[in-house]
Parts: C-alpha cells; sequence; structure tokens
C-alpha cells in the first residue's frame, strides 16, 4: 500500500476506557460515551464507539431512537432479543453479528431474554458514509472455523463480500490465533486506519505488548505486524476511514 501519511499510533489500556456498573448493565467505553466523557478519546477515524457490555439476565435496552449511524453488535455469550421499527423481531445468538443502518432513523429494543444466563456483546458505531440512507438491517451468523488462525471478515463496505456490510468505507475482522502465532494485516484502503483489541489472551503488536481488552490504533502505511502471547489470542479489528467529513 502506497501512501505518503506518516504512522500514527494510540494505545488504550483496558484500565483506562470509561466505566458503568448499572447493575442491569456493566459497560466498558473505549471512547466517550454516556456520562464518561474524555476530549482525548471522542473517537478513531470514524469509529465512534467501542462499548464492552454485560447484561443481566431478564434486563435490556428499552425502546429507544438512533439516525445516522451504523451500529454492529457482535454477541459474544448468551442472546439478546432485538424488536426495531422496520418491522425485525427475534433473538441475536452468541456467534451472531447484527447491522443496523440507522439512516433516516430507526427505533428499537434488544433485552437479554434468559432468566439466568447474562448476555455478553460488543456493540460498534460508526460514522456512516452518506447521511439521510434509508435505514437497514442485517444479521448474519459466521462460521467460527473461519477464524482460527486467520483473521475472518465479519463486515465490508461490499454487500458481494464475505459477512455482511455496511454504508461506509470500513471492513471488521475477527481472528482466534493460536499461541505463538505470527500474522501481519494490510489496512484495506489508503486513507484508512486499523483499531485493534485484544479481546482474549495476549499478543504484541507493532511491537507493543497487549492483553484482553487493551487496544492499539495505527493510521499509517505499514498495518499491524501480530504475534500472539504463548496461549494465544482473540483479536477484533476494524478498519476505518480516519477523515471525518
Amino acid at each position: 500500500m502506497t501512501t505518503s501519511t506518516p504512522v500514527r499510533t494510540v494505545m488504550h489500556a483496558a484500565h483506562e476506557r470509561g466505566h458503568a456498573d448499572h447493575g442491569w448493565l456493566d459497560a466498558w467505553h473505549s471512547f466517550s460515551f454516556a456520562n464518561w466523557h474524555n476530549p482525548e478519546r471522542i473517537h478513531f477515524g470514524n469509529l465512534r464507539v467501542l462499548n464492552d457490555d454485560t447484561i443481566a439476565p431478564g434486563m435490556g435496552f428499552g425502546t429507544h431512537a438512533h439516525e445516522n449511524m451504523e451500529i454492529i453488535t457482535l454477541v459474544t455469550e448468551g442472546a439478546l432479543k432485538h424488536k426495531d421499527s422496520m418491522g425485525h423481531e427475534g433473538i441475536i445468538k452468541a456467534g451472531d453479528v447484527q447491522v443496523m443502518s440507522a439512516g433516516t432513523g430507526v427505533r428499537h429494543s434488544e433485552f437479554n431474554p434468559d432468566p439466568a444466563q447474562r448476555s455478553k456483546l460488543f456493540q460498534i458505531w460508526i460514522f456512516p458514509r452518506e447521511r439521510g440512507t434509508a435505514p437497514r438491517y442485517d444479521q448474519i451468523t459466521p462460521d467460527p472455523k473461519g477464524r482460527l488462525n486467520q483473521f475472518q471478515q465479519l463486515v465490508s463496505p461490499d454487500p458481494a463480500d464475505p459477512g455482511t456490510w455496511i454504508g461506509q468505507d470500513a471492513w471488521i475482522h475477527l481472528g482466534e490465533l493460536e499461541g505463538g502465532y505470527k500474522a501481519e494485516y494490510t489496512i484495506k484502503r489508503e486513507g484508512n486506519g486499523v483499531y485493534a483489541m485484544v479481546v482474549s489472551g495476549k499478543a504484541t503488536i507493532n511491537g507493543l505488548p497487549l492483553k484482553a481488552r487493551d487496544a492499539i490504533g495505527v493510521e499509517g502505511p505499514d498495518g499491524l505486524h501480530i504475534q500472539t502471547g504463548q496461549g494465544g489470542a482473540t483479536l477484533l479489528l476494524i478498519d476505518v476511514p480516519m477523515a471525518l467529513k
């Protein structure tokens, strides 16, 4: 990838994230959200939100509105019951990927339907390429084998690509890498950067050691040089345009 953009790196340690424990919701915020505001952590390019949520059994978010945002939910444990103003209603299971392009406006609710088991999820908000588009919903169940020692594409800008798609020049990948595994990730598009979170385990990325829930953001031509720790690591990669419109 040829570009004159200099390399810029940000490091976000897990314990430096915003934290809010509401009892029914235990939330960690990589970027400013709700009552947590950090002027140095508003966004990474067009990545506006990366929330790491745990929802208590039988609890959830009542009906609320969104607009002009690409909202991606990765359920990692338990399930969510979803209902929205577009007429979609159903269960999002662990391993599923949900996309909601809010566009001109959508209202929805999300609840943990299990009376005994918690739900865990990552919710990602990305600014759209265009405002005022028609709202859209999609939900997929990627094959977990597709992320073993490789980066499985979950989200891209192209409806014809593997995974699902959003209205932005952004890609989301998930990789489950064995211990001592070496991997390279090339930023997909000139002008993009990549935000990488270690979901579990330990990894060294571009020479920096990271543990579970630590993250690194890289803008520049080199992408990521990754080596996992002895026990392996699961990595979430979010590749987004850096320039805001």
